[in-house]
């Protein structure tokens, strides 16, 4: 019978701890059809599970239940692909042809740098991630600079006081950030390496974005990139709680969230 090849409720729970091992966020549609469940039979585990603490609550699914640790850069480009896409589609939007832009590391960025690439906006980048470099490094009329570092070989980029050195020699018209965390105070970044990178794109941009996933939001990570008032516009795939939509609005943080 089908309900015999169903797990049952402790085995299933054991198996969604045991994908959040693998890997940093599970949606409840896939949850739901990879055991033959509803939805809602999923969002009560996910309720079980979080209360016992050991995973946290995201929007559309769960996330592992030490949301600081991160994954390598391959890892994270395999999970919210259609949110990340839908961000960057959004972002490159907004660029026009000629721009001057620093791009940095990241599963986001690189999306936001695939859809310049795909509408061949021609804008020169300086920026520390070799993925970024690689799709935007044959859009014609285009140019594009790596800033030198150290290279954080997981994570496909330059780090170091080379790279934050080598981004104080320009100004461009516009950064675009990733990050791991923004709460009601600030940004902040898990990273090693990665917080003195964008606070130099930082200050040598006159427009300063932050890319930013919904499982983000209302999150501290261990180190500070930069307070609110530093960002002109964040970019994101939900509206933000209540708490740091004030936030942001008081700080004067323009807000575009990308639907689908």
């Amino acid at each position: 019978m089908a309900s015999e090849a169903r797990p049952a409720k402790a085995e299933r729970q054991a198996q969604i701890l045991m994908e959040l091992k693998l890997r940093p966020h599970v949606r409840i549609a896939d949850l739901a059809a990879r055991f033959s469940v509803t939805p809602e039979t999923i969002r009560r585990d996910l309720g079980a599970l979080d209360g016992r603490g050991q995973i946290r609550r995201a929007y559309g699914g769960a996330t592992a239940p030490f949301p600081d640790t991160r994954h390598g850069l391959e890892a994270r480009q395999g999970t919210r692909v259609e949110e990340r896409a839908r961000i960057g589609r959004a972002a490159a939007a907004l660029v026009t042809p000629g721009e001057t832009l620093m791009i940095d590391a990241g599963a986001t960025t690189i999306e936001f740098a695939r859809y310049l690439a795909i509408a061949a906006t021609p804008v020169t980048v300086i920026t520390n991630c070799l993925q970024v470099a690689q799709l935007l490094g044959g859009v014609p009329g285009g140019q594009v600079m790596l800033c030198g570092g150290r290279l954080l070989a997981g994570e496909g980029a330059l780090v170091g006081a080379e790279a934050v050195e080598a981004l104080g020699r320009y100004r461009v018209d516009a950064c675009y950030l990733g990050a791991s965390a923004i709460d009601e105070a600030s940004v902040s970044e898990a990273v090693q390496g990665f917080d003195a990178v964008k606070r130099a794109m930082l200050a040598a941009a006159a427009r300063r974005v932050v890319l930013i996933d919904s499982t983000k939001q209302g999150r501290r990570d261990f180190a500070q990139v930069a307070p609110l008032s530093k960002i002109d516009l964040v970019v994101t795939d939900r509206a933000p709680e209540a708490g740091l939509a004030r936030s942001l609005a008081a700080q004067g943080v323009a807000l575009r969230v990308a639907r689908g």
